[in-house]
């Protein structure tokens, strides 16, 4: 697992780091993954290692992650995210995953320059708060980007995840139902059209039942997505990290029907 900090050091890296397609001994070299991460309202800090660790131990990613807090720190919901001030920038990487909370951004040209390159096929996973970032924006890109709109979620409290799909490869293993403690449901306002719902849990605001674990085709881009993971003991769990990975694998193409890595793309746990 590799981590760097600032992305200014990544692009020292990525010339060395990721060359070729093999690694030695004939294996398929890891995985190349953006985590970008910061923002409002989570410990973003402990998040992005309990994913780059935990992700990795399940699949043979190698992580650079970019996190980034405005001058305001964690209440800072109007920062942009630096390396969005480039148009290509996510060039070099098999998967974006955002783990932001960025609300407050209003700039509809900057919100679907981070949308773009999934749209021309970079696969990306969007969790939690991602869902709700960006929304302050007019533009669509973001929300269509995600296969869902969401402006608002219910209280912290616990959620009973129900499997909806259990033949689909990320749901294989996934519980038919499990118990999501403290965490907060978003609540579905549109699904667009190529939205897939994987697993659902009831609104008790709305009294009807929101998806919360789905895919998405976005252009050329495959989406896995959750809203699941407001606190870190959610994403501490076995059972979302695993869903994760799964998602992530499924997103890269590297997932198998029966729901285990393809050949090569196996983590180092044990």
């Amino acid at each position: 697992m590799k981590i760097l900090f600032p992305f200014a050091a990544l692009v020292v890296v990525l010339g060395f780091a990721f060359a070729g397609n093999e690694a030695p001994g004939g294996k398929p070299k890891a995985l190349r993954v953006l985590m970008v991460t910061g923002g409002c309202c989570h410990d973003y800090e402990n998040q992005k290692m309990i994913l780059a660790e935990g992700l990795s131990a399940r699949a043979n990613v190698e992580f650079e992650v970019v996190h980034e807090e405005g001058p305001e720190g964690k209440k800072d919901k109007t920062h942009r995210i630096s390396i969005y001030e480039k148009a290509d920038w996510a060039k070099g990487y098999d998967l974006v995953l955002h783990n932001e909370c960025f609300g407050g951004i209003t700039d509809n040209a900057f919100v679907e320059r981070i949308a773009k390159p999934h749209f021309d096929g970079v696969p990306a996973v969007m969790l939690h708060c991602s869902a709700h970032s960006y929304r302050a924006a007019s533009t669509d890109e973001w929300r269509k980007c995600l296969g869902m709109k969401s402006m608002s979620h219910e209280k912290n409290r616990d959620l009973l995840v129900k499997n909806v799909a259990a033949e689909h490869p990320v749901m294989k293993g996934f519980p038919a139902e499990w118990l999501d403690k403290a965490d907060e449901l978003y609540k579905n306002e549109h699904l667009y059209e190529n939205f897939m719902p994987l697993a659902k849990a009831y609104g008790e605001d709305t009294k009807q039942d929101h998806v919360l674990v789905w895919t998405n085709q976005y252009g050329a881009g495959k989406v896995f997505a959750t809203t699941m993971g407001h606190n870190n003991s959610t994403m501490e769990d076995p059972v979302f990290l695993d869903l994760v990975a799964r998602g992530l694998l499924w997103a890269c193409g590297k997932l198998n029907a029966d729901g285990k890595p393809m050949t090569g793309y196996e983590g180092q746990q044990k």
